[in-house]
């Protein structure tokens, strides 16, 4: 049986992930007593994992250091890139929005509105499409205080839950699209390592799609 790599994105996508392949059979202990290792290997189907942040997981599938990555749609829209997605884990469920303060008018008037966000192109993208010309400012942090601040007009960030935003006194003006968790694979892999891929690609999306555990 080839050797499969599997790149995790590190943290709640990591523990969801984890959680599916332990319930089509595939023995994690090694990634749930981590220590300071790097990668980890599972004896029985021959897979290593290892622990990467969200661009990164794009980037090793991408050139084959990795066969799969488990990553968020959000990075997939924001970093394009050449790949399969395979699976739609259907965990990690969020949301891009628009949100601004209460009293915004973000889509009449002809001054030029300012937009802050961690995905500037994916906000790019959005208004474009809506024919709006506006500055696009890339913010690291909270994004919420730009507007807030008067950096900018609105905002364009993930919505889980919504409690940050009305924290904030900022509201919802539009939802983008859903995001959820995503398997990508690498294109040559899906070519070389085939069957070793389908098997475990084929128990995923069967357990995904409410079919029996394995």
């Amino acid at each position: 049986m080839k050797n499969l790599k599997i790149a995790l994105t590190k943290g709640r996508l990591e523990k969801g992930a984890v959680e599916i392949f332990e319930k089509v059979g595939i023995d994690c202990s090694v990634l749930k007593d981590k220590g300071r290792k790097l990668i980890f290997h599972q004896d029985e189907y021959n897979l290593d994992f290892f622990l990467a942040k969200a661009n990164d997981v794009v980037t090793y599938v991408e050139h084959g250091v990795a066969d799969l990555g488990i990553v968020g749609k959000d990075t997939l829209m924001e970093v394009g890139g050449s790949y399969y997605e395979v699976v739609d884990l259907k965990i990690g469920k969020c949301k891009f929005v628009v949100a601004a303060k209460g009293d915004t008018n973000l889509y009449s008037g002809y001054n030029h509105k300012k937009i802050a966000t961690k995905y500037p192109e994916v906000a790019r993208r959005h208004f474009a499409s809506k024919g709006m010309d506006v500055e696009i400012i890339k913010i690291e942090g909270s994004v919420e205080l730009a507007p807030i601040l008067g950096l900018a007009d609105a905002i364009v960030d993930i919505m889980e839950t919504g409690t940050t935003l009305k924290e904030n006194g900022l509201v919802v003006l539009e939802e983008v699209c859903p995001i959820s968790a995503r398997i990508i694979a690498n294109v040559a892999s899906l070519k070389m390592k085939k069957a070793e891929m389908e098997r475990l690609i084929n128990k995923v999306q069967n357990y995904v799609d409410g079919g029996k555990e394995e």
